[in-house]
């Protein structure tokens, strides 16, 4: 691990330093913890660690387990005061694949209650509800919504299936450790269904958490949250942790007087109990997670009563109720005396079963799930030449109940993959992947994925990608806020293995270019990107007809095309500035034309600014943090079919957001913070079709572009000991 000292005199890691054995082109570079590893023969001796602004320094190594080395600064004055800081977000220069790290540390930057809430602070995640009485929070990556993007849990897919409308909710923002978001077509080794990205979330460590961890949090709209962590050192090999979470939110709301809750009444109970085994000499590392979940929602109209009102015609209302149980294990071997050959083995089991219905519509689902993954990892003569191969394996099991229709099936896959990486830590590196997979729906198919990087000038990266997806469309898991609807739903397609519909294939191509640099004197970087996803077949979800929504297999083209520019800067000593402008074209074609995709704006700009005071003695600063989010006019689907009092214009009106969050830290061990979201006060006029006959042919939820509920504020505490 290699470290420097901050203006506090406290140990952080080195992101980015070069290690290699001396007159060699073996070599590694630090990750955002500062850790590396490197091959090791017994006539390599001389190690040498370089960073710009520090000395190099050439080390002589005699224990190859593990190496702690602290940087010193470089310089000829005869004093000099060199401060730094941790990057709570990163991209590397050196990766093949475009990656942005995000720390916990950003995450704090924002009421992160759970994974939903965990991208306000982010240029490349678009957040939206996606209808005007669940609550759900839809994220988006390159114009497509998230069952485009591998969501995976410390590199095991976990919101997927049944999960995918409402599991970024069952993951608290506290369990967070750092989330690693993938634009592009993401490694072979996660899977074949990535196509737009992937999001993979590092949840919180027993070894390295604090023993007690506490946050309260209570908002205006009197919704309450505790989490709480509990962790236990059992023995010099083995940690435990005790993870809980509650939220609750019991007060009917109603400002824009529909006679619609703006959001749902809600209860949930999250626990996890985790264990991690630690054996440095012999090279092991395990963990073992077991999870239970029980969320519970009541959304529709204010005088709804699930006693006397479930699925009748006296009131319109909805209940979503959740179970769900996980457990998982990892296994990691890394051989002591050849630290580049490793073994690595991943299992999981899920069962999710939710019960569910809006209105006079009935939905629900038992989803049971196996996952397991088998890694080694090697080189090829040398460090430069890395390779990773193994076998996957998945099961899913779905029981449905659509109304009175039911629907069950069985997937099952079995696969293996290889990537190989070149890496010369100067100018180039190349990662190329290929998948070959034997699924009982899907048949036999090849997944195919390049990623490569060109340093052509210092502080530079120029990035290209390309990767094939395949999915299995789960369409009504995926679209449950069409039972918020009185549409009829149609499947138009019947000669599919999965509702009658084909799989989803995609295509994505992308560029990336990185630049840091120096403005007045501080430090900055810009980035360009352009993605394209071209769909070879998608199931189409068609709410153009305002009567029904139907799903059919893709005649004719549709895709996502995706620009980002952004700007990260250190305008002064410790404020930071990240500014970007984002560019979609979304287009496929539905049985009426070629058109626009609904609720995606073509333009947004984003802005958030960050400022914290110098550290003093004790640990106490302040923190100050805003974000603003603009985006343009968005397509409603068509409603010109319906009666003139029940028609939406064709284009939503654009609008701003602005989130702000000040904290105060008055030790290690005890903060305060109080927010506010939307503070511009932005709410959506009427955005429910028909809320005054909800049981009649207009009524529709899912005309939803921005803000219900108004202006939010929020206060909250954090206690940790060591």
């Amino acid at each position: 691990m290699i470290m420097q000292v901050n203006e506090d005199g406290k140990h952080i890691p080195v992101i980015g330093a070069n290690v290699y054995w001396l007159n060699t082109t073996v070599g590694d570079v630090t990750d955002f913890d500062g850790k590396f590893t490197i091959p090791y023969k017994t006539d390599y001796k001389k190690l040498v660690v370089s960073y710009v602004g520090y000395k190099t320094d050439t080390l002589t190594v005699d224990n190859t387990d593990h190496i702690h080395h602290l940087l010193q600064p470089s310089s000829s004055l005869d004093e000099v005061v060199l401060t730094t800081r941790k990057q709570a977000t990163a991209r590397s220069y050196l990766q093949s694949q475009n990656i942005m790290n995000v720390s916990s540390d950003e995450l704090l930057k924002a009421a992160c209650c759970n994974l939903s809430e965990s991208f306000e602070t982010n240029p490349s995640i678009d957040v939206n509800f996606a209808d005007a009485v669940s609550g759900t929070r839809q994220i988006k990556m390159l114009g497509l919504t998230s069952p485009y993007i591998l969501i995976t849990t410390e590199n095991i897919p976990s919101i997927r299936g049944a999960s995918q409308a409402y599991g970024l909710s069952f993951i608290p923002g506290s369990w967070v450790e750092s989330i690693q978001i993938t634009k592009g077509a993401g490694s072979v080794v996660n899977g074949y269904e990535s196509i737009a990205g992937q999001i993979n979330t590092e949840l919180v460590k027993p070894r390295t958490d604090k023993s007690l961890f506490v946050n309260l949090y209570a908002g205006s709209n009197e919704r309450l949250e505790l989490n709480a962590h509990l962790n236990t050192k059992v023995s010099d090999k083995w940690d435990t942790g005790l993870y809980i979470h509650g939220n609750t939110h019991d007060k009917k709301h109603d400002i824009n007087d529909d006679g619609f809750m703006d959001m749902p009444i809600y209860n949930q109970i999250n626990i996890m109990n985790r264990w991690q085994y630690t054996n440095l000499e012999k090279g092991l590392v395990s963990f073992i997670n077991v999870k239970y979940l029980n969320d519970g929602k009541q959304s529709g109209q204010l005088d709804f009563d699930p006693e006397t009102d479930k699925l009748t015609t006296n009131a319109w209302g909805s209940e979503i109720d959740t179970q769900r149980f996980e457990a998982a294990a990892k296994f990691g071997y890394v051989d002591p005396e050849i630290p580049y050959r490793s073994l690595g083995v991943q299992s999981a089991f899920s069962w999710h079963e939710q019960e569910s219905y809006f209105g006079l519509n009935i939905y629900d689902i038992v989803h049971n799930s196996v996952y397991a993954n088998a890694m080694y990892n090697s080189i090829i003569s040398d460090s430069r030449h890395k390779i990773k191969t193994g076998l996957s394996y998945t099961y899913d099991h779905y029981k449905e109940l659509v109304n009175s229709t039911e629907y069950e099936r069985t997937e099952a896959s079995i696969g293996g993959f290889f990537e190989y990486n070149y890496d010369n830590l100067d100018k180039l590196n190349l990662t190329a992947g290929v998948r070959v997979d034997n699924h009982n729906l899907l048949g036999i198919f090849i997944t195919p994925r390049l990623h490569m990087r060109y340093t052509p000038w210092e502080k530079s990266a120029v990035r290209a990608s390309i990767g094939r997806g395949k999915r299995s469309a789960n369409i009504f898991t995926e679209n449950q806020n069409m039972f918020a609807t009185s549409r009829q739903i149609n499947i138009v397609n019947s000669g599919g293995d999965i509702y009658g519909l084909d799989p989803e294939i995609a295509w994505n191509y992308g560029v990336s270019f990185l630049q840091g640099f120096n403005l007045f004197g501080r430090k900055a970087d810009v980035t360009l990107d352009f993605y394209k996803t071209n769909f070879i077949n998608q199931v189409v979800v068609d709410y153009e007809n305002p009567q029904a929504v139907s799903f059919y297999n893709l005649d004719g083209e549709s895709f996502a095309n995706s620009f980002q520019l952004e700007l990260n800067y250190n305008v002064f000593s410790h404020f930071d500035l990240r500014l970007a402008y984002k560019y979609y074209n979304v287009k496929t074609q539905y049985q009426s034309g070629k058109l626009e995709k609904p609720l995606t704006a073509q333009n947004r700009l984003f802005a958030n600014a960050s400022y914290e005071t110098p550290v003093k003695p004790n640990g106490a600063n302040w923190k100050f943090d805003a974000t603003y989010n603009w985006l343009s006019e968005q397509r409603f689907s068509s409603t010109a079919a319906n009666p003139v009092a029940y028609q939406v214009s064709e284009y939503s009106p654009t609008f701003g957001t602005l989130n702000a969050q000040i904290t105060k830290v008055f030790s290690p061990k005890f903060e305060i913070y109080l927010g506010g979201e939307n503070i511009t006060d932005v709410r959506q006029d009427n955005p429910i079709v028909s809320p005054d006959d909800p049981f009649g042919s207009y009524f529709d939820t899912t005309f939803v572009y921005g803000p219900i509920f108004g202006s939010m504020y929020y206060a909250g505490l954090r206690f940790k000991v060591e």
